[in-house]
């Protein structure tokens, strides 16, 4: 499995090997080791999403508060869909920062996304279907979202591809007004989070 820093700092792509015969394909579709050394703490599993998605279909720009986040482990196997990162912590060097990684079912790769950090999907097909593991389960009190059409972002989505967001979605505040109103991550108290992650367990 390859490894690739993203852009934004704390998220990361993955490119497993494909076993690919006249029968189909098999792949390793998560390696528990490999992201643990990636990222210097291994993945607390606490839920698993699943979204169909039709083409257009824009989910997030979704993050969650800190502590505790949510992290997020996320391949497409069905479809494809552009798959963005975005840097929310306040004081970050990177802050307003974004990156985005090609999922599909051809080379099946997977990003992982640090708690504290946004996260959206365009779907390029219809029927394109993601896998989430998360970190932690769903908390609608502690979840928030950043318009991801924010011109002040300016994250470059498909031109030949017309968005379709949710109302919660299209009603979420930009990136500045987010900031303002006190609701991003700030980016200090993600760092402490981290590295509370990352102490060995006593026992």
């Amino acid at each position: 499995m390859q490894v690739r820093p993203l852009a934004v700092p704390d998220a990361f792509e993955f490119t497993p090997t494909v076993h690919a015969d006249p029968r189909g394909a098999f792949l390793e579709m998560f390696r528990a080791d490999v992201l643990a050394d990636t990222v210097g703490h291994r993945l607390h599993l606490e839920q698993s999403n699943c979204s169909v998605s039709s083409r257009g279909s824009l989910r997030g720009i979704h993050f969650a508060d800190v502590p505790p986040g949510q992290a997020k482990y996320v391949t497409c196997v069905s479809g494809a869909g552009l798959d963005v990162v975005v840097d929310l912590r306040v004081g970050s060097p990177t802050f307003g920062a974004w990156d985005t990684v090609l999922l599909d079912e051809r080379d099946r790769r997977a990003v992982y996304v640090a708690e504290g950090l946004g996260h959206a999907f365009l779907a390029l097909t219809d029927g394109a279907t993601l896998v989430y593991l998360c970190s932690e389960g769903y908390r609608p009190e502690h979840e928030h979202a950043v318009n991801a059409l924010d011109p002040e972002l300016g994250i470059g989505w498909p031109a030949d591809v017309d968005p379709v967001l949710s109302p919660k979605d299209a009603a979420a505040p930009g990136l500045q007004s987010a900031r303002e109103s006190g609701l991003l991550p700030r980016y200090d108290d993600c760092r402490t989070f981290y590295d509370e992650l990352r102490r060995p367990v006593d026992g």
